[in-house]
């Protein structure tokens, strides 16, 4: 059942973007992985993962349009992230065209749109500056997220995930109100068909007691952000403990080491994203603990690595399959 549910849908064409030969040990790790346990990485057009993912090599435009089918035959990639729907909200027909091109047991993790996320509309640079008005608004929220999500993707959501960006200060100087929109937001939601409505924040200010009562309330999980931004992963476990059990969900965005604004160090540092260059096993130990523990109760894992969490996703997430195995 585990190897049906796993199972690429065959490559209608001989041409365009081919899946490397399975490996033997990815093979096996695999096999030994639990059927709940959906790792992946958080995009999925690298030219530089030739080799690992792809035979040949590969633009990123098609990469972006034609990879998703070779990408999801890798035995150990259960899971993928789609983040460019933060720019611009996308249509149920783009969640649709990607649901159809990978085994039933593969899972996404979705990005809710910078409109319903972002406290200050961001200028062409990428910059805050006014205020936004439609911030965790429910009817945007539910209109150009939640529903084309669930038409298009179905029972391949994994995780429908509100990453909430840094507040302004007038905003963290009043926390309380931020937390009520919040709740206001999630509870006006409907359920998605299968996976998980899930919120991730970069302020501190978020993590307490109040968000895990609202997110109980609302029957939303906590987004594990491993993010410089937040406390180191062990800090943040409380929080998990005190809404547990349920699903876990788990960003793993940028190696500690670049800072809180270093994706663009990161960046320029890995090139090719074809090789571990900042290696963490204490971060991988830790979140395969929690993995473990959460598969074991029954619960479902989705999790999702970056390029920039050190260095080459893929090999994160062979790493952390093998962590998860020999643990």
């Amino acid at each position: 059942m585990q190897d049906e549910l796993f199972e690429a849908p065959p490559l209608r064409r001989a041409r365009g973007v081919q899946p490397v030969p399975p490996d033997v040990g990815d093979l096996a790790l695999a096999k030994a992985l639990s059927p709940r346990v959906h790792l992946g990485t958080s995009s999925w057009s690298y030219p530089g993962w030739e080799g690992l993912v792809w035979a040949g090599r590969h633009s990123e435009s098609t990469l972006s349009r034609t990879g998703l089918p070779a990408y999801a035959a890798h035995p150990l990639l259960r899971a993928v992230g789609i983040d460019r729907g933060f720019y611009r909200p996308l249509a149920a027909s783009d969640f649709e065209r990607h649901a159809q091109q990978v085994p039933r047991g593969f899972r996404f993790t979705v990005k809710a749109p910078s409109l319903v996320t972002d406290a200050l509309l961001r200028t062409e640079d990428g910059r805050g500056q006014e205020a936004n008005p439609l911030f965790l608004d429910p009817v945007a929220a539910r209109r150009d997220f939640i529903e084309p999500v669930c038409e298009g993707l179905g029972d391949r959501i994994g995780a429908l995930v509100f990453q909430l960006s840094p507040l302004p200060p007038q905003r963290l100087a009043c926390m309380n109100e931020q937390l009520d929109l919040l709740h206001d937001l999630l509870l006006a939601l409907p359920r998605p068909p299968a996976g998980v409505i899930a919120v991730e924040v970069r302020n501190a200010e978020w993590l307490g007691p109040d968000l895990v009562a609202l997110l109980r309330d609302a029957r939303a999980c906590y987004c594990l952000g491993l993010h410089p931004k937040l406390p180191p992963l062990p800090d943040q476990l409380p929080l998990l403990r005190a809404m547990w059990p349920g699903p876990l969900v788990a960003r793993w965005n940028l190696n500690r080491l670049h800072g809180p604004f270093g994706y663009e160090a990161a960046e320029k540092r890995y090139g090719e994203f074809d090789a571990l260059m900042d290696p963490d096993p204490d971060t991988r130990a830790t979140l395969a603990r929690v993995i473990r523990g959460t598969a074991g109760a029954g619960q479902e894992a989705f999790v999702t690595i970056s390029n920039k969490a050190e260095g080459c996703a893929p090999l994160s997430v062979r790493a952390l399959a093998r962590a998860i195995v020999d643990g």
